[in-house]
């Protein structure tokens, strides 16, 4: 199998592109831990927590017996214009979409760099992470983040052999984005029509993506932006 022998930690693992990847890993031979501050991961955890990284590093070295293989799907969304936009929702979204990142990646580096197979690390960012939308400030702000930080890394540990890649998915349908879309039909439409291929995408779709870069195949990718979406982003 593909993966065979990969030992990954994945954030965000209990439902939507998290879960999906966590099965993927796994079908093509992956160890897996994943860890969600929802119930249904192996831990249960706020990634946004302090002590968070350095707990997951350490479960992951004795669970595990070291880590090769760091996705951090973990994330979170919100509407709000900037005039009414709260400074805890803020500091939240940037808490657990890129603070929590930084974190975590530092936390595991030591794994990463022991391991006897090339160090992968996948962020999963957004097509927000390349523009923005009204109402979205504090979310497009992390995503942006996140990119930034995924690309600085990819040029920090290079020379070690570690890649890093930010895959950036458009509309798909997972349990954070399907209340929105029910409640607002026209939003849902509106993505359907961006995207040429005309609906939202599956988790599946994105964690085949993410499955990709881990592999052999990809060694020679890092600080890429990874789009998919769907086509969205090629229309204006």
């Amino acid at each position: 199998m593909r993966l065979s022998g990969r030992r990954a930690l994945v954030t965000g693992a209990a439902s939507g592109i998290g879960a999906a990847t966590v099965a993927r890993l796994r079908a093509e031979g992956a160890l897996v831990l994943g860890a969600d501050i929802a119930p249904g991961a192996d831990i249960a955890c706020d990634v946004a927590d302090l002590s968070v990284p350095g707990m997951l590093a350490l479960q992951a070295e004795e669970k595990l017996g070291g880590l090769d293989t760091l996705v951090a799907c973990a994330g979170i969304t919100g509407l709000g214009a900037v005039e009414t936009l709260e400074d805890a929702a803020w500091e939240r979204m940037l808490a657990v979409n890129l603070s929590s990142v930084l974190r975590l990646v530092r936390a595991c580096l030591p794994l990463l760099r022991a391991g006897d197979r090339a160090g992968r690390i996948v962020t999963i960012g957004s097509v927000m992470s390349a523009f923005g939308e009204a109402g979205m400030a504090a979310y497009a702000a992390s995503k942006h983040g996140l990119l930034g930080l995924t690309r600085a890394l990819a040029a920090e540990l290079g020379p070690a052999g570690i890649t890093a890649n930010c895959v950036l998915p458009g509309a798909i349908l997972t349990g954070m984005t399907r209340a929105p879309f029910e409640a607002d039909p026209a939003l849902r439409a509106y993505w359907e029509r961006k995207a040429p291929l005309g609906r939202l995408g599956r988790p599946e779709e994105v964690a085949a993506v993410v499955a990709f870069l881990l592999g052999e195949e990809a060694g020679f990718m890092t600080g890429s932006a990874v789009v998919v979406d769907g086509g969205a982003t090629c229309r204006p």
